[in-house]
């Protein structure tokens, strides 16, 4: 009996870690490259033995010629491999945030909207050690903080990430070994986009330069301050119901007491405000630590300033002992 490959046998022992944390349906999100496919592949061998339903669901961005045809091939592939399924084409509308992140917000949409309309709760994805690495030095890069530099959760329900352990040339390694053609998206090779250059040019240059083993070493770094910051944000949400106001008239704003705030420390007391910030309706992805700082200075560096404007028409006032942040008046 010829032995399993080894790319192929840790492969699916960390799918068969993750479906043991998993009791219903599930869907797993295949692009047809190497990554989606070897996680795939796993599944199929692995989720009839857990008793636990996958289908595999191929999302079409429409952003190049011949996704059409790469969406319809993939989804044969899974069904050669036992597993249902379908192809969603989706419209990626544009963001202030980019292609990527467009692509990406309209991908995990049509997913979601995947999970719910087949009854399953989890949607696993095929994110590498490669993924996470370019992750953190893109979150470096842009100078994001340590939310940023974490990287990619493991698990954010319904999503999970069981390859994040797993190196791109793996998963490439099992697809060779099962005789399975993966495609290579040519966006993936693009010098327009930010991450195909760190992948192609930035870590090649680390690794030649610092040595082998950079990439394990920034996916290590992103757990630990995982870690670190799951830990500080839970003590940010404790500190959140020390320092907010009850009993008054808000709607729907977030009033909050200056003295208890003056009393928190800075990490916790930022991470309020910017918790609170989110609350009252500010844009998540618009919300820059600029904002937060100058949502700080009304606490610790109040010097009559009127208010502060935060993006989603929210803005933040002091009066005496209280921060009140809420949405401000539309004009007409």
């Amino acid at each position: 009996m010829p032995s399993l490959d080894p790319a192929v046998a840790e492969i699916r022992r960390a799918v068969r870690a993750a479906l043991a944390e998993m009791t219903d349906a599930a869907v797993v999100g295949l692009s047809g490259g190497a990554d989606s496919l070897a996680l795939t592949a796993a599944l199929a061998f692995e989720a009839p033995k857990a008793g636990i339903s996958v289908a595999a669901v191929i999302v079409d961005h429409g952003l190049q010629p011949g996704s059409a045809e790469a969406a319809e091939r993939a989804a044969a592939q899974a069904s050669a491999l036992g597993l249902e399924a379908e192809v969603v084409r989706v419209r990626v509308a544009s963001s202030g945030d980019g292609p990527e992140a467009a692509a990406r917000d309209a991908r995990r949409a049509a997913l979601r909207e995947a999970v719910r309309r087949r009854g399953a709760r989890s949607v696993l994805l095929a994110h590498t050690l490669d993924d996470q690495a370019e992750t953190v030095l893109l979150g470096l890069a842009r100078g994001s903080g340590g939310r940023s530099i974490a990287g990619m959760r493991r698990d954010f329900p319904p999503f999970h990430r069981p390859f994040l352990d797993l190196t791109r040339a793996q998963t490439e390694q099992a697809c060779h070994a099962q005789g399975i053609e993966f495609w290579t998206d040519p966006h993936n090779a693009d010098p327009r986009f930010l991450r195909p250059r760190v992948r192609r040019r930035v870590l090649p240059v680390l690794e030649e330069e610092l040595g082998p083993g950079v990439a394990a070493t920034l996916a290590r770094t992103a757990d630990q301050l995982r870690e670190d910051m799951e830990a500080l944000d839970r003590l940010a949400d404790a500190a959140y119901l020390e320092v907010e106001v009850s009993g008054v008239e808000r709607e729907r704003a977030v009033v909050l007491s200056v003295p208890e705030l003056t009393r928190t420390e800075t990490a916790l007391r930022r991470r309020v405000l910017r918790t609170a910030a989110l609350d009252a309706g500010a844009i998540d992805a618009e919300l820059f630590r600029v904002h937060v700082l100058a949502l700080d200075e009304l606490v610790t560096a109040w010097r009559g300033q009127v208010m502060v404007q935060l993006p989603g028409h929210v803005e933040a006032t002091r009066s005496g002992d209280t921060l009140r942040i809420g949405r401000r008046p539309v004009a007409g």
